[in-house]
């Protein structure tokens, strides 16, 4: 089991300082993301955000080189699969009739990236 309390306690031992954005960074990522932020939230996401980088630069700062990697969080333990074996019909034919388009089995739709 990971303890985060451990990655916590090592980063306020160090003091290191946290990470923070600026409200340019903040402008950024709110064009990126298509929000249109006011003036007053982009402090609380400019806190948010920061806070966020802070943990993850927490955890990337942790000391991970004697840990092996897991295929499964329980030791022992392995996914049960069931058989895999067609379970149904094809009805596609049957769900395209109903679509507004369709070409070489394939459902036609507007175009969405510019």
């Amino acid at each position: 089991m990971y303890d985060f309390a451990l990655v916590f306690s090592l980063r306020h031992a160090r003091r290191e300082p946290p990470m923070a954005l600026t409200r340019e960074q903040i402008a950024s990522i709110a064009t990126l993301a298509r929000l249109d932020l006011t003036s007053s939230e982009v402090p609380v996401y400019q806190d948010s955000l920061s806070r966020i980088l802070d943990f993850v630069g927490a955890l990337d700062r942790a000391q991970t080189t004697d840990v092996a990697p897991m295929s499964h969080p329980l030791a022992g333990l392995s996914q049960r699969l069931r058989p895999d074996v067609v379970s149904e019909q094809d009805r596609h034919e049957q769900y395209q009739a109903n679509a507004p388009q369709v070409a070489a089995g394939l459902y036609l739709v507007p175009k969405v990236i510019e």
